[in-house]
């Protein structure tokens, strides 16, 4: 059976990665599951210098789900390939590496950066972060902005571009359309929504942010939805995300449109996920006699 998929340029051995700002910077994870049987590693987001993120508390669990508001806490450019590159690089799989800033012209120049290093698979642009005050969010909901930033970026670098789209719009096709006609590779779908939680106790939000991003089993079927309309509307890959947790859900993304999936919140309660999903796959293609996985995109049903 073959399991590859091709991402841009890039080709994966097998479609299930896992979603920035699960998976810490690998290393984290590297007692925990083999991270070279995984399509790809991504990183949490990186922007050109460090970044404190959001004071604490930063998570709150919820029904099927999680709130976090991390506020994209990082080391900076120049901190992550100090720390932790040598231990990427010399990983079988590609890396993914989540960039963001708060100007166009901060996320073309930490393309640049990354292009410059030299064996990065691709870069995945984070323009959907729903819990800092600036930056991220507004360049996902503004079609000009979204064009600029993807089009700056690809002007920046040769690596495929993975764009991760905000899922906070009516209609996610015409942002996906101007993504891939600005030089995007591939699409993300998607990030978290903007949720809240109180504590009726203290009668106080439970997050010192006050809101976050959800995320979780909950808004898998609306994350389904965004990659199905997402993938009418474009011609390019999409990896597709959103409440993950077995090989099934990922088969549905798949079947709704995605090349590939990452797993997110699942990583934090059962890090074995993304080989579980890995194996399951490969299970339910020998059960349906299906050879090659590619055959599985798009092939939902729906008589539209």
């Amino acid at each position: 059976m073959n399991l590859s998929v091709k991402i841009g340029s890039l080709t994966l051995q097998n479609p299930v990665t896992v979603a920035s700002g699960t998976f810490g910077y690998g290393a984290e994870y590297a007692q925990l599951i083999d991270l070279n049987q995984l399509g790809a590693v991504v990183v949490k987001g990186i922007r050109l210098e460090p970044v404190r993120g959001n004071p604490t508390p930063r998570t709150v669990e919820v029904t099927s789900g999680l709130i976090n508001a991390i506020g994209l806490q990082g080391p900076g450019v120049d901190g992550f390939i100090r720390k932790y590159w040598p231990f990427l690089k010399g990983l079988k799989v590609p890396t993914f590496i989540n960039i963001w800033g708060t100007t166009v012209e901060e996320y073309a120049e930490v393309a640049r950066r990354f292009d410059a290093l030299g064996s990065v698979g691709a870069l995945e642009l984070n323009v959907s972060c729903p819990n800092i005050k600036a930056g991220g969010s507004q360049f996902g909901t503004d079609l000009g902005l979204l064009s600029q930033v993807v089009s700056a970026c690809r002007k920046a670098t040769k690596l495929p571009l993975i764009t991760k789209m905000s899922p906070n719009m009516v209609s996610i096709a015409p942002y996906a359309k101007a993504a891939e006609d600005a030089g995007s590779d591939a699409l993300s779908i998607m990030n978290s929504f903007p949720a809240m939680a109180i504590d009726i106790e203290t009668r106080r939000p439970s997050l010192a942010n006050v809101t976050g991003g959800l995320t979780g089993p909950c808004i898998k079927p609306i994350a389904i939805k965004l990659v199905w309309e997402a993938a009418k509307a474009v011609k390019i890959p999409i990896i597709g995300m959103g409440g993950i947790q077995t090989a099934a859900d990922a088969i549905e993304f798949i079947m709704a449109g995605a090349t590939a999936v990452a797993i997110g919140t699942a990583n934090f309660y059962e890090p074995q996920t993304p080989l579980q999903v890995i194996a399951g796959l490969r299970e339910f293609m020998q059960r349906e006699a299906i050879e090659d996985v590619r055959d599985l995109i798009g092939s939902v049903q729906t008589g539209q």
